[in-house]
């Protein structure tokens, strides 16, 4: 590890340098975050799937305490859980969301938070989640299907492009920064080798320009709350304290909850209201910060597409699921639908909106997997062929055809109530549709 980081350390952390030298002699914290919208956490701690200890930064968190590896566990391709150090969940629970809040996450890949936030929302309200670059976009696209979120819209833009079409929206807005990793140094050896103090500078200059881009979007009494995963002190506390300074509408406020510890003190900030997590207290190295629009703002004028669904498509839907749709969109032959209008935006990548589920071929229109995944619908299939043996569900997973007899159409395939995905049966067997780019290999499997 680079002696300049070190010293770093040891002048910030003083008495605790030898406690947290100790630390980077383990293994990183591992742990999950049950996914409320498909599942209970009593499901899946009863579920004997892993070792788990319940983590006390969120009721949903638990570290995995053996050395199981779940991956590849249908549960997990199934959306049941999202693999995550349990101190990664802090900010969305400072972030406080409430059912129908209207939620932006601003720099949302790879999907932890956006997915915690979805489960907060309970499909109500309505989650922008964004990511600049556009390859992890597609894993934040990929997670939130997984994970079932419909209500919501995922984009590939630039902040300042972004939110100068959503000032004054959004009740709640998470800006979990891109830095310098310092927290992930044991997962990602590719930050330790990016890291100097130049590079530290240089992400503490585009924090700040992410800030102003993010503040806009707040309506006023809104909640601002800004995280990163790195120890040093130029990202956090003072990238907060010039954030502050140059704006008196946005207000500083106490991130009332027990897990971490109080900041360090710089400038005017109030170090007492902000909160750090160091891996002596439990997590890989959090920073949060959480604040409060109390000046009024500008709000932008928003455009949404009202358009009801076709004809074709609510028979097509009500011969799959038990539950309607108001509104639907089409684009090069994609059928998407939400329960709220579709919100239209300018200028920006939108990558989904919504449920992505049906694709128009000919005169038919076919099923797509995120219908399937969808927790708003995951009691509402009309027919579910259930897996009972892991071996089954691999299979399936595999891509390999379910030798199961009676039936017929479209059908939901889960295993032990953990919707997969789906097939077609033709009475006979059934047909396998889990997408190709998702399937696992012929060797994959889970070992307790």
């Amino acid at each position: 590890m680079k002696e300049q980081f070190l010293a770093r350390m040891k002048q910030m952390l003083g008495e605790e340098y030898d406690a947290y030298l100790e630390t980077l002699q383990k293994p990183p914290y591992r742990g999950l975050r049950v996914n409320t919208l498909k599942c209970t956490a009593g499901q899946i701690q009863e579920s004997g799937i892993a070792m788990l200890r319940p983590a006390s930064i969120c009721a949903d968190t638990f570290y995995i305490e053996d050395d199981t590896r779940l991956g590849n566990h249908p549960y997990h391709m199934g959306g049941m859980f999202y693999l995550q150090e349990p101190s990664a969940a802090g900010a969305v629970e400072i972030l406080d969301v409430k059912e129908h809040d209207w939620v932006l996450d601003l720099c949302a890949a790879p999907g932890g938070k956006s997915t915690q936030i979805a489960a907060k929302l309970r499909n109500t309200g309505f989650l922008l989640s964004n990511e600049i670059d556009s390859g992890r976009a597609m894993t934040l696209l990929s997670n939130l299907e997984r994970m079932g979120v419909s209500e919501n819209m995922v984009t590939c833009a630039d902040p300042r492009v972004l939110c100068e079409q959503l000032k004054g929206c959004f009740d709640k807005v998470l800006i979990d920064a891109p830095c310098s990793g310092e927290g992930m140094f044991k997962k990602h050896a590719r930050a330790m080798e990016e890291w100097s103090e130049a590079h530290v500078q240089a992400c503490a200059k585009r924090q700040l320009h992410i800030l102003e881009s993010g503040c806009a979007c707040v309506k006023s009494g809104g909640t601002l709350v800004y995280s990163t995963c790195t120890y040093a002190l130029e990202e956090n506390e003072a990238v907060i304290d010039q954030f502050l300074r140059s704006h008196p509408e946005m207000e500083l406020e106490d991130c009332a909850v027990s897990f971490g510890r109080s900041g360090i003190a710089y400038g005017d900030l109030d170090a007492a209201k902000v909160r750090r997590i160091l891996p002596m207290d439990g997590g890989e190295g959090h920073f949060i910060a959480k604040m409060r629009k109390i000046g009024p703002e500008t709000s932008s004028k928003l455009y949404f597409q009202e358009a009801k669904p076709r004809k074709d498509v609510v028979e097509w839907l009500a011969g799959i699921v038990d539950e309607a749709f108001p509104y639907a969109m089409e684009e090069n032959g994609l059928i998407y639908l939400k329960k709220t209008p579709f919100l239209l935006l300018k200028k920006v990548k939108v990558l989904r909106q919504g449920i992505q589920a049906g694709n128009r071929k000919a005169k038919r229109i076919e099923p797509m997997h995120h219908l399937y995944m969808s927790a708003v619908l995951r009691s509402h299939f009309k027919q579910v062929c259930v897996l009972h043996e892991l071996s089954e569900a691999y299979a399936y997973l595999q891509g390999n055809l379910i030798m199961k007899s009676g039936w017929h159409g479209y059908v939901a395939i889960a295993y032990r109530g953990c919707i997969l995905g789906f097939g077609k049966g033709d009475g006979t067997q059934i047909k396998n549709h889990y997408p190709k780019g998702l399937r696992l290999s012929a060797t994959a499997h889970y070992e307790r």
